[in-house]
C-alpha cells in the first residue's frame, strides 16, 4: 500500500452518505489527538504515520500506523487484531468485527472513549514494536 496524496478535506468533503461525512471528520479529529500526526491518504483510507511490516510468514508491505476508511456502508478502523480488544470491544457498542477491521455504521452509537483507547493502544504496539508475528518499523 502506498500514499497516494490528495486533499484530505476534499475527499471527505465527497463523501457519502452525510452520515459517513460527519463520521469521518469525527475520527480524523480522534485519531490525530491519539497520534499527534496529520492524516494522509493511502487511495480511499486515511492514514496517520507510515510503517514497514513484515510478518512471520514473509509478506511485506508499507501501512499507516493508524487508519479508517469511510465506506458507505460503515466506517471501516483498522487494528491491528481486534481480538486482542476483547473488553473494550464488549463495551464499544454496536460494531462489527473482521480479523484486524471494526465496522462502525453510526460513530454516535459508539463510546468513543474506548474506539479511542483501542486505536491508542495499537498505536503505542506498533511504535514499541509489541506486535506479536509481525514486526513493524515506522517510517515517518
Amino acid at each position: 500500500m502506498k500514499k497516494t496524496g490528495g486533499d484530505v478535506d476534499e475527499f471527505v468533503a465527497a463523501v457519502r452518505p452525510a452520515k459517513r461525512q460527519r463520521d469521518a471528520a469525527r475520527m480524523i479529529d480522534l485519531l490525530r489527538e491519539v497520534t499527534g500526526r496529520e492524516p494522509e491518504l493511502w487511495g480511499t483510507i486515511i492514514g496517520f504515520g507510515s510503517c514497514h511490516y513484515r510478518s512471520a510468514a514473509g509478506s511485506e508491505g508499507d501501512a499507516p500506523i493508524a487508519a479508517f476508511s469511510p465506506r458507505r456502508e460503515s466506517t471501516t478502523v483498522y487494528t491491528l487484531r481486534t481480538a486482542a480488544h476483547g473488553e473494550r470491544l464488549a463495551n464499544l457498542g454496536p460494531h462489527e468485527t473482521g480479523v484486524s477491521c471494526l465496522y462502525i455504521k453510526d460513530l454516535d452509537a459508539v463510546d468513543t472513549g474506548v474506539l479511542r483507547e483501542i486505536v491508542a493502544e495499537d498505536y503505542r504496539r506498533v511504535l514499541a514494536g509489541e506486535t506479536g508475528d509481525t514486526t513493524y518499523t515506522v517510517t515517518d
